[in-house]
């Protein structure tokens, strides 16, 4: 990643960036309503406000970003609010730590990402099994286009991995570009396809 990229979004921290809504979306309500609290990271965790919801629903969180800006603000926002949260300055394609994890969270990281192929491998390797990776991105309307989004060819990366896709809710972001929400599951060995 460029070190103008990276203070890029540090320099966007500064203000308040139009991704950091301060505001945990129904999609993940939804989520842990049907599912048991465990060890859950957020992939591009920015400012802590997921986090926070969902250590207070009883998970054990984890957050990563590499805007540190991001964290240190998260870092503040989780102490005043009394939560215990592991915090990490860095690459969510390369990064160390200790356990894997029951939910990854990722709303708007995953299409951002220059080298999809490290991330999806990072992804593998940070997963329990039966896991689950709740996503959430918006689509390039041209492939040809430059700068963030997803296109046809991430699903094929994604369809190699062990991952199986639960559902997808399509919709419309606040700029009016065609987005989704996707849960997968991890499984024991990559499918050949979504059949």
């Amino acid at each position: 990643m460029s070190f103008l990229r990276r203070l890029t979004f540090n320099l966007w921290y500064f203000r308040k960036p139009s991704w950091d809504s301060g505001i945990t979306p129904p999609e993940l309500f939804q989520f842990i309503q049907s599912h048991p609290a465990g060890r859950a990271i957020d992939l591009g965790c920015g400012t802590g406000t997921n986090l926070i919801t969902l250590a207070k629903t009883g998970w054990q969180v984890t957050g990563i970003d590499f805007a540190s800006l991001a964290i240190q603000v998260a870092r503040r926002k989780l102490k005043k609010q009394n939560i215990n949260a592991k915090l990490l300055v860095g690459d969510v394609t390369n990064f160390k730590v200790d356990s894997q994890f029951e939910l990854a969270l990722d709303i708007g990281c995953f299409h951002g990402v220059e080298n999809k192929v490290d991330y999806l491998t990072q992804l593998d390797r940070i997963l329990a099994p039966n896991g689950f990776w709740l996503m959430y991105g918006f689509f390039k309307p041209d492939t040809l286009q430059t700068g963030p989004g997803l296109v046809a060819s991430d699903f094929d990366m994604i369809s190699t991995q062990a991952l199986n896709l639960i559902s997808r809710r399509d919709g419309f972001d606040k700029k009016e570009r065609h987005s989704a929400w996707f849960l997968y599951q991890k499984t024991t060995s990559p499918l050949q396809g979504f059949g």
